[in-house]
């Protein structure tokens, strides 16, 4: 059979559904299929982003579909390249690399775009935004905050719905001032009424975030460089800030369809088969079609659209159509729990209405019903009943007659027999529709853990508001006989052991590469490419210089041994030791600087210089006329040593915390680990270098003592380190610092900071093992820890010699990097 050829144009959550829905009716063998994304990313789950910019999920932890899906199911991914024009009549698509595509069906998944109000000074140019102010709606739109809340101090936020409110939760986090300011005169109006969004904004407002209501922000003020001062609104009043996150709503993109003459109001207009009402040949999906009126943000109603089209597109059923959807949210918003589902208040005469009010705790519950039937409801800061709430609104449960208990629980049916009586095609996971029945043949086919069974369906892996809910229903379909995942304690979800299992069969086994990991210890020798980084990082640790580093088990960032930042460029930090430099090492820092037009020099938090904007292919000359090591910003390993001044000028100090420093830095730099290693050593209690809130934190005591810490941290997450030990002198330190870091590499698991690491096993055990040898391995983590050290090589110097030839070729155009002055 001559396979037709399928592109599709857009590469975020509804298009590759849509292509994985045909991929399960055997669209593999129909269609070649090409998918055009904008953004140099596999498929990420987009409703993550607010978790990844609190710091709660890593970048790593959301992406739904990597790029080794798209070679494994023969889909031909141009990442990064847009789309320009479609030509219906010819049947082709324009990108922005220059290339043409043919296509026999084309979908047309292009979502939606942050808006962006009228407001004077927003724009830098036609296409930047002013420096300091960022949206809300992609990866690298999360990134770009991250990377900037390290150098800000106060952000407003311009939106009070989800992502606002999200984005505002988000920054404070991460140490930031911040205010929210909203257009209207209800927090989240889509989903609350007048009530429900004032108790939410006392809720808000508790946490320490400041809201304006009813504020229509004008003008946007900067300094001389046009570096990001304040805003202004409409009756005058002012707000000073640095950072600026536009969240005020969404827009679908709907250019290239009206260019091509395609129907479109507020989206693209297609039928009960997701076809464009004027070619039969242009499917489209997502936040960009318009069905029946409606135009659907939530991911629910994309994934049954995604049925459908399938459905369609593949003759599996031609007669599929969709009707529309009814949408029902759970939601954390700003460490609030927040559920809605259909109406907010009574819309008829005869409508029941039910309503609980307690503001001063934060609780709001709304119920609205029609005939019998729950038609909608309300729930924030208490959720509890959301499970048979959501069943009753999708299916028709029949509802008890003290409406009140479907607040509380005086009487609503229990759990087993809510979950029993929910009818099979009742839909359980909303971000990837999931209906109760799929999870029961799940486990009628053999699967009864509940962790089993979300990955074999994709259960809970959107928002995870329904994991309580699928619990139940495993439960119920296992009749109570539910079994404990192994898989929870495997070290990498491709290989059945936990790490020292592992580590074990990896050294019996003489296993040196990511593939040879799997061709002996994977299931059917199969490679999984999640698990690819984490097998990297462990082989580097147990076999350092015997290790064979594969280039397809790398993320960018180490294959190019640079960070990414969100145009594209790169980031180069050269390593400086305990944040010690001289003038030669200036002198070459300003001329690389001048040389390759760096838009941006920064002072990085670890107290080394930061040369941002480095294009891809400049990156080995760049090393070359550095003349310096790397710095490691970008792996997972070993970063820097903080110091402060210490002894030798200091009239505090009593220890040389800057020799101290600079020889631990020297002999642990660039060790690979299960996640990023920050040190510090300061020389007296003072703690200007920040030793407590290190992974590894040295404090010199009076008596020519130091005190050694572990397990802090100040980002994200706050904590003190334990103290791990009292040593006499700075052999000692080194000692234990190298033991310590060597028993964290052995045995934490992947991208498990040693803040999480250390109070799981305990201080005490961590103690026992790495000071009093209580494990009798004290030697061996010694010598595992020297064969790393002398296995050491500048990845800067190697990386000058292109591994491959594509390795440092930019294969997408980047804009002009503006021209940053420095301040």
């Amino acid at each position: 059979m001559t396979r037709r050829k399928l592109v599709v144009i857009g590469n975020g959550m509804a298009g590759v559904r849509a292509i994985e829905e045909i991929l399960t009716r055997g669209g593999a063998d129909m269609f070649d299929i090409t998918v055009f994304g904008d953004e140099p990313y596999g498929n990420y789950n987009r409703i993550l982003l607010s978790n990844v910019l609190a710091g709660s999920d890593d970048t790593d932890e959301i992406y739904l579909n990597p790029v080794t899906w798209y070679t494994e199911n023969g889909i031909d991914l141009r990442a990064g390249v847009r789309v320009v024009r479609i030509d219906p009549y010819a049947r082709l698509v324009h990108a922005d690399d220059g290339t043409v595509q043919r296509y026999d069906e084309l979908i047309v998944a292009t979502g939606s775009r942050s808006f962006f109000p009228p407001i004077a000074g927003l724009w830098a140019d036609n296409k930047t935004l002013v420096d300091g102010a960022f949206g809300f709606r992609t990866l690298d739109d999360c990134l770009g905050m991250i990377t900037e809340a390290e150098h800000r101090r106060k952000a407003v936020v311009i939106g009070g719905g989800l992502l606002g409110l999200e984005a505002a939760r988000g920054l404070q986090t991460r140490g930031l001032t911040v205010e929210v300011v909203h257009a209207g005169e209800t927090l989240m109006n889509a989903q609350l009424d007048d009530t429900a969004g004032a108790i939410l904004r006392r809720s808000v407002e508790r946490l320490g975030i400041t809201v304006h209501m009813s504020k229509r922000t004008t003008e946007v003020r900067t300094d001389d460089n046009g570096t990001l001062r304040g805003i202004v609104f409409s009756d005058g009043s002012e707000i000073d800030c640095d950072m600026l996150v536009l969240a005020a709503g969404i827009r679908p993109n709907v250019g290239l369809a009206q260019r091509a003459g395609l129907t479109v109001e507020r989206a693209i207009v297609v039928d009960d088969h997701m076809r464009s009402v004027d070619d039969e040949h242009i499917y489209v999906v997502g936040e960009c079609a318009q069905h029946r009126g409606q135009v659907y943000g939530l991911v629910a109603p994309l994934w049954e659209q995604a049925c459908v089209l399938a459905d369609h597109l593949t003759g599996t059923d031609p007669t599929a159509a969709y009707h529309g959807s009814r949408t029902a949210t759970k939601l954390k918003v700003a460490g609030v729990d927040v559920a809605s589902m259909g109406l907010k208040g009574p819309e008829l005469p005869d409508d029941e209405f039910v309503q609980y009010s307690e503001p001063k705790s934060g609780v709001y519950k709304t119920i609205v019903i029609r005939d019998g039937k729950l038609i909608g409801a309300t729930l924030l800061g208490d959720v509890s009943k959301v499970s048979f709430l959501t069943q009753a609104f999708d299916s028709g449960l029949p509802l008890p007659d003290e409406r009140v208990s479907l607040m509380f629980d005086i009487g609503t049916p229990g759990v087993e027999v809510g979950v029993a009586e929910l009818a099979d095609d009742a839909q359980v996971c909303n971000c990837n529709g999931v209906s109760k029945g799929a999870l029961a043949a799940c486990v009628r086919d053999g699967e009864t853990s509940v962790s089993g069974v979300m990955a074999k369906t994709k259960a809970g892996k959107g928002c995870g508001s329904c994991k309580q809910l699928v619990g139940q229903i495993v439960e119920w379909a296992a009749g109570g006989a539910v079994s404990e995942d192994p898989s929870a304690s495997w070290y990498v979800p491709g290989i059945p052991y936990d790490k020292q299992t592992l580590i074990r069969h990896i050294r019996d086994l003489r296993l040196h590469s990511v593939s040879s990991v799997f061709a002996a210890l994977a299931p059917d020798g199969k490679e999984e490419a999640t698990s690819k980084m984490a097998l990297a990082s462990l082989l580097e640790v147990i076999w350092a210089d015997e290790f064979v580093d594969e280039r397809d088990a790398r993320f960018i960032n180490d294959r190019v041994h640079a960070n990414i930042q969100r145009d594209g460029t790169f980031s180069v930090v050269p390593q400086m030791k305990g944040g010690v430099t001289n003038t030669w090492q200036l002198r070459r820092i300003a001329d690389v600087a001048d040389k390759y037009s760096i838009p941006m020099i920064k002072l990085t938090g670890g107290q080394r210089i930061d040369l941002l904007g480095v294009r891809k292919e400049d990156l080995p000359a760049v090393w070359a006329d550095l003349d310096m090591p790397s710095g490691y910003a970008y792996g997972k390993s070993f970063r820097t040593v903080k110091t402060c001044v210490g002894s030798d000028f200091c009239r505090f100090g009593v220890g040389d915390s800057t020799a101290l420093g600079i020889a631990i830095e020297d002999r642990y730099k660039g060790l690979a680990s299960p996640a990023k290693m920050k040190l510090a050593v300061t020389g007296c209690p003072r703690n200007c270098a920040e030793s407590l809130c290190k992974d590894l934190g040295v404090v010199a005591i009076d008596g020519g003592r130091w005190e050694i810490y572990v397990g802090g941290a100040a980002g994200a997450h706050i904590r003190k380190g334990d103290l791990l030990a009292t040593v006499d002198s700075p052999d000692e330190v080194m000692t234990l610092t190298g033991r310590f870091l060597q028993y964290y590499r052995e045995n934490a698991n992947w991208l498990e900071r040693t803040y999480a690491w250390v109070p799981r096993l305990g201080i005490e055990r961590i103690r026992a093992v790495v000071v009093d040898d209580s494990e009798g391995i004290a030697e061996q983590l010694d010598a595992n820890m020297q064969k790393s050290v002398d296995a050491y090589r500048d990845p800067w110097r190697d990386g000058q010699e292109p591994a491959t030839e594509g390795q440092f070729r930019t294969s997408l155009p980047l804009l002009p990097l503006p021209q940053v002055p420095v301040r």
